[in-house]
């Protein structure tokens, strides 16, 4: 389990990686910052641009180059799931978990397994120290399940 961080300390983080970098520190890139931290799960550059567009002068562009600084400096994660559009995710103040991806409609739902995380974790490999991991594993959830019974009867 990850150690909980303040939105303070990573907007600090954030902060500093643009002083270092020489980017602008602009408003709207910590509200987009905000917004991000105040999801639950995964999200795209869309579902966050329409979350704020009534609230915030954002463009989609904006939303878009956030989110790459904000890949960059290690405050969200980027998955790419099969064909999908990415999807990303907050880095800090979530628990460890994995990632069960519909290949029919796209839907993504976590779960937590600590049997998998001890045995990945404790995996040693010759010439190679393993920072972190993702694991995916891709089939049909439930719903797609039952349209496609529905669809063969």
């Amino acid at each position: 389990m990850k150690e909980e961080v303040s939105y303070e300390e990573i907007k600090e983080i954030f902060t500093e990686y643009l002083r270092k970098h020489h980017h602008r520190k602009t408003p709207e890139r910590y509200a987009i910052l905000q917004q991000i931290y105040s999801y639950q799960g995964h999200f795209n550059a869309d579902v966050l641009f329409n979350g704020m567009k009534s609230d915030y002068r954002v463009s989609l562009a904006t939303v878009y180059n956030t989110l790459e600084l904000l890949q960059a400096c290690k405050l969200i994660i980027k998955h790419q799931l099969g064909g999908q559009f990415a999807q990303y995710e907050k880095a800090f103040g979530t628990a460890t978990h994995h990632h069960l991806i519909c290949t029919n409609c796209g839907k993504v739902k976590e779960f937590s397994d600590k049997q998998i995380r001890v045995a990945i974790q404790s995996r040693q490999f010759a010439h190679f120290q393993t920072s972190h991991y993702s694991l995916y594993l891709f089939g049909l959830c439930s719903k797609c399940i039952d349209e496609m019974k529905k669809t063969k009867s």
